[in-house]
């Protein structure tokens, strides 16, 4: 068995195009062989059905003309008129009766019998009263041979014969005075086996050429209809190979193919594709990220710490002497500390929400409480700039499912950021809005505005904005980072609209069902 599987191997082709040919190359030439073995057969069953037919006929013809000869040879002195019985005569003896009289050809039996054999153009006709007493009353009895199909030759194959019996009475024995016994005699026809073996030849070899070119059309059929079955999966291979190397933008198309299995087998490679490229954008993307933020940070500390290494040295060169220097040195000292500490916070808190560390408290209070909230902790940064701030609140309560705190570290961060960028004299307000599938919160401004060229990036992490704008304000650059982290934790959405010297408006969305979720993992 193993050998054989082994010989297999050897000699099928490798290739899965190559073998789906050869199996439906074969599978036509094994019907076509089928039918090439068994037309034959029918082929001559056929013939000699319709070869007894035609000689059934041309007896049925014959006969009568035969029993006129027979009643002028044998009836000579019969009074009965009509001394034959036609083969359509419900006199005609049945099998049985002929069987019981004797056969034709039987040497003890009194039966005379016609024998018509085809020789050129006539018929011979012999009679003979039995094999010991040979009456030979008539030699050869010629035959139109218009009532033989022309072009038959001598017999050398087995031939069909149809054989015509009929009963008469034997003028003879009536002349004699005996009892006339009845005589059967029989008319046999013969039709030569060689027409229908040449007919047979010419059928089969037109059916040979047929069955050669059929082959060739099938194996052609194939051989196109194995390539439009697996050009899918050699697209799918190559797609394979190019996802392999790298290039996760490697698509395969299955038009042309007309199979669902393979259609439905692309589809899938192509969705696994999509998938696998989305993920390794998102990782390169984070990769990125993480790369910018281990600089930006490293950019953050490094400024806080070379400034309190500089007061340090200073301090041990003797500026500790001068009571002025020494106070100013400290205060510096003091608020690079105060940034450190800052930054550390920023930092620790956002890398908590952005890994899902942090849980939502949510609780079905009004969010009009958090609004007054954000407003009486804001309002003295307020009046030490110069700057009204205002809230409009609906007169209803707006109760909805949040984390009062996170809600509230948001406004903290979005009136922040206004206060900073608003000049004395400006305007900042807050805003809380009931919508139909939750509440809106703005914090608009007065100030600077910001760039339409920044607003995609005033979420990142560490974007500052211009150095106009950094140089007027501080900060870690991760306030607005944390905002969109918290809202999108309660499934929400924040954005931004601005115009440079006409102020910025920035609104997030609670939805009023909310669940949980992680933000979208660092984008900032």
């Amino acid at each position: 068995m193993r050998t054989l599987r082994r010989f297999l191997r050897r000699i099928l082709p490798r290739t899965f195009r190559a073998r789906l040919t050869l199996a439906f190359a074969a599978v036509v030439a094994i019907a076509l062989a089928l039918v090439l073995a068994a037309l034959p057969r029918l082929l001559d069953d056929y013939f000699q059905q319709q070869e007894q037919k035609s000689l059934a006929s041309r007896a049925s013809i014959m006969a009568p003309l035969i029993q006129l000869q027979l009643r002028n040879a044998l009836a000579l002195g019969s009074a009965d008129p009509h001394p034959i019985v036609l083969p359509t005569d419900p006199a005609t003896i049945s099998p049985e009766a002929a069987a019981a009289l004797g056969a034709p050809d039987d040497p003890n039996g009194f039966l005379y019998t016609l024998t018509a054999i085809v020789a050129q153009s006539d018929v011979k006709l012999e009679v003979a009263l039995s094999a010991d007493e040979p009456l030979r009353l008539v030699d050869t009895l010629d035959v139109p041979a218009t009532m033989i199909k022309p072009g038959l030759g001598q017999a050398r194959d087995p031939i069909p014969n149809i054989t015509v019996s009929f009963v008469i009475e034997d003028g003879w024995w009536s002349q004699s005075g005996a009892e006339a016994p009845t005589r059967l005699f029989s008319l046999r026809l013969s039709q030569p086996y060689t027409y229908r073996q040449q007919a047979i030849r010419d059928v089969v070899g037109v059916l040979i050429l047929a069955t050669a070119i059929a082959l060739l059309v099938a194996v052609v059929a194939s051989a196109v209809i194995a390539d439009r079955l697996t050009g899918p999966i050699r697209r799918l291979t190559q797609a394979s190979r190019s996802l392999g190397e790298g290039d996760f933008g490697a698509r395969v198309s299955a038009g042309g193919s007309g199979a669902p299995e393979v259609t439905e087998l692309a589809g899938a490679f192509n969705r696994m594709a999509e998938r696998l490229e989305e993920s390794v954008t998102f990782i390169r993307r984070d990769r990125d990220r993480s790369r910018d933020f281990l600089a930006d940070v490293s950019h953050e500390l490094r400024t806080p710490i070379a400034a309190l290494r500089t007061f340090n040295e200073l301090l041990q060169e003797g500026a500790v002497e001068d009571p002025a220097a020494r106070g100013e040195f400290l205060e510096s000292s003091r608020q690079q500390i105060e940034r450190l500490d800052w930054l550390a916070t920023n930092l620790l808190e956002l890398s908590k929400l952005d890994s899902g560390l942090v849980a939502l408290d949510l609780r079905p209070d009004d969010l009009r409480a958090v609004v007054e909230s954000a407003i009486s902790q804001a309002e003295p940064a307020a009046k030490r700039r110069g700057v009204e701030l205002v809230a409009e609140l609906p007169a209803e309560p707006v109760r909805q499912r949040h984390d009062p705190q996170r809600v509230g570290q948001v406004l903290s961060n979005l009136v922040g950021n206004a206060l900073k960028f608003t000049p004395a004299g400006g305007r900042v307000a807050i805003s809380l809005k009931a919508v139909r599938d939750g509440a809106d919160l703005r914090v608009s401004d007065t100030g600077v505005g910001i760039d339409s060229a920044e607003l995609p990036h005033v979420f990142d992490r560490f974007y500052r904005g211009s150095r106009a704008m950094e140089q007027r304000a501080g900060g870690s650059g991760l306030g607005l980072a944390i905002v969109r982290s918290i809202v999108e934790m309660h499934g929400g959405r924040v954005t931004v609209t601005s115009k440079l010297g006409r102020g910025t408006e920035v609104t997030v969305h609670l939805p009023r069902e909310v669940t949980q979720s992680s933000p979208a993992g660092g984008r900032g």
